[in-house]
């Protein structure tokens, strides 16, 4: 495929921009779920259709080495024609999830991305402007939409690693926006990467997010789309299936979601959830193994994980992120 342009729009994807619009001025927020396999792009998907939500299906660079970028391509493609046989018309993004650099930002779009984000945020504040910029010229050359970050998330997830969080100063965005021509901006305002969001003491509730850094944002690039990463809730149902059956997850925490419902109906329009699709996964697996230990159909046990995971989508749609319903 060397030299090859895909553009999204031969894929049957669409950018974020209306998306997000839409989901400004409705109170809510887009789902956007990351996989990196077949069954979970189906779960993502077939979830997303049956609740009428929009969604953006997010690759991390690590998802896309795994699945390898044009059987990716072609996966999508596919997943996209299965839920429109069955009659859905919800609109589809594929979005790059933290890209760190031009060239794989370029490549993504080559093959038929319809949004990336190039994460500049560990740079000087200029360096990432530069970056950011020569990302937004190249992307809305193809109407591929953009988002850039302000402030770290601490945590680990795929390459994406950081010690500590720095909130994000909401006295940079306007100029940030305004130099990068950026479509979305992710800030930092307490949520955290992984299922080790936080590190608590016994009986410690989870801080509350900077609702405040959020709102002084809001005021300051209004209407202005706005992403939250690292928001997994980390489901303590899955978390407890794990441990039960022979894993080995002690204090693993996240987001709450009553939390996550106030973000989505502000400024925040794009809501990222990973480790909750993973910890959905292998739990039935775990789970399904442990019973079954006679088992070695592997549709049996991805079978089962590939309905949780849907499970767990449908939920987020409707009860946490109020994208249900919003086609």
């Amino acid at each position: 495929m060397a030299g090859e342009m895909v553009h999204y729009k031969e894929l049957g994807l669409v950018n974020t921009r209306e998306m997000f619009a839409k989901a400004m001025a409705g109170k809510y927020a887009i789902p956007a779920y990351n996989f990196s396999d077949m069954e979970q792009l189906q779960a993502i998907l077939t979830a997303c259709a049956d609740t009428g939500s929009p969604v953006i299906l997010q690759v991390s660079k690590g998802a896309r080495s795994y699945a390898h970028e044009t059987l990716l391509r072609h996966m999508v493609q596919g997943a996209l024609q299965m839920i429109r046989e069955k009659g859905s018309q919800i609109p589809v993004a594929l979005h790059l999830d933290h890209g760190d650099s031009y060239e794989l930002c370029v490549a993504c779009i080559e093959s038929g991305f319809s949004s990336v984000m190039i994460d500049g945020s560990h740079l000087p504040y200029e360096e990432n402007v530069a970056l950011t910029r020569k990302v937004v010229e190249f992307a809305h050359r193809f109407e591929v939409t953009v988002e850039g970050e302000l402030g770290v998330l601490a945590g680990i997830e795929d390459e994406v690693s950081a010690e500590h969080s720095t909130y994000t100063n909401p006295e940079q965005v306007e100029d940030f926006v305004k130099k990068t021509g950026v479509d979305s901006l992710a800030i930092s305002i307490g949520t955290s990467h992984g299922a080790y969001k936080f590190r608590l003491a016994p009986g410690e509730e989870v801080p509350p997010l900077r609702f405040d850094i959020l709102e002084e944002c809001e005021r300051r690039i209004p209407g202005f789309p706005i992403v939250l990463h690292g928001a997994s809730s980390v489901v303590q149902e899955y978390v407890e299936m794990i441990n039960s059956f022979g894993g080995k997850m002690d204090n693993a925490v996240g987001i709450p979601e009553e939390q996550l419902r106030r973000a989505a109906a502000s400024a925040v329009c794009k809501i990222n959830i990973d480790s909750d699709g993973r910890l959905a996964f292998t739990a039935k697996i775990r789970e399904h193994l442990a019973k079954n230990p006679q088992e070695f159909d592997p549709r049996k046990y991805l079978g089962e994980a590939r309905s949780e995971f849907a499970k767990l989508v449908r939920h987020k749609n409707e009860a946490v992120l109020g994208s249900a319903g919003r086609v």
